[in-house]
């Protein structure tokens, strides 16, 4: 089952799995409660592009915080094992590089990222405390910045914005100098940590990083796309926003250990196969 309320999301993204007989789609919002009989509990809810989760912060907060209890309390009636998304954005804008998960971070509480930082973090808090005063059978994982086919194209973040603005030929925006950086991991390698990670041994609740640790600059990741594009988009430099992270990568010792997982696919085949999707998707 595949719970949604579209906010960021497309009925287009899921429709090839609409004809098949174990695939049930529900028109959903987690901040309100969910009465299913389920036996995993995959909690992915939240709009994560500054641009979304700006758009109304106080809902952004509740969909962290009250999606997390009501998800919860979902798990806990029927006894389910869930897992939670979180982010690499509970360790703000770090002291620690590479972030290991035993750093607590960095994170303005009062800043304009915070409704998600926060909101997050507060979700890793009420995860670690069902799971001790309940007993409940918990995953939570922090994601580092995840690219790949259906991605919306207004989603706001890095990989989508220079994709969509070369297409177009428009200037590629970059924010800063340029030499803050992420680390991309594509969308298959995700999964498949993810679905590692829920069949781990009760006993291990994480958090765990899930992310590519090959670091990149905004303007080696502009290079990357203006070349395999092609076209004549310019650079363009603006201000960089408010406690925007100059670096961010992750330690992925422990899910090496624990779960036998590490990425497999280049950023450069990743972008390959995340240009073809926005190529078509902008020509219709």
């Amino acid at each position: 089952m595949c719970v949604d309320n579209f906010f960021t999301g497309s009925k287009r993204n899921v429709a090839h799995l609409m004809g098949n007989t174990n695939f049930e789609l529900m028109r959903h919002d987690v901040t309100f409660p969910l009465y299913v009989e389920v036996d995993r509990v995959f909690n992915l809810a939240c709009p994560a592009s500054p641009i979304h989760y700006q758009h109304d912060p106080v809902q952004t907060t509740k969909t962290s915080v009250h999606g997390a209890i009501n998800m919860l309390g979902l798990a806990k009636r029927t006894r389910a094992r869930i897992l939670q998304a979180s982010t690499s954005e509970v360790y703000g804008d770090p002291d620690v590089h590479p972030q290991p998960e035993s750093y607590w971070g960095k994170v303005n509480p009062i800043g304009i990222r915070s409704c998600y930082d926060e909101g997050k973090r507060c979700a890793e808090t009420l995860f670690f405390d069902y799971h001790r005063q309940h007993q409940l059978e918990i995953k939570v994982m922090r994601i580092f910045n995840t690219y790949g086919p259906r991605m919306h194209p207004q989603d706001g973040r890095v990989v989508s914005n220079f994709i969509v603005q070369a297409l177009k030929g428009e200037n590629i925006t970059i924010y800063g100098s340029g030499q803050q950086t992420r680390s991309f991991c594509y969308v298959d390698d995700l999964i498949e940590g993810m679905l590692r990670f829920m069949d781990s041994p009760a006993d291990f609740t994480g958090p765990v990083n899930i992310g590519n640790p090959v670091e990149f600059t905004m303007l080696e990741l502009a290079e990357n796309v203006l070349r395999l594009v092609g076209g004549k988009s310019q650079l363009t430099f603006h201000p960089l926003p408010a406690d925007d992270p100059k670096q961010r990568q992750p330690n992925i010792e422990l899910a090496k250990s624990a779960l036998g997982w590490e990425p497999k696919v280049r950023l450069e085949d990743g972008l390959k196969e995340t240009i073809a999707y926005f190529r078509k998707l902008l020509s219709e």
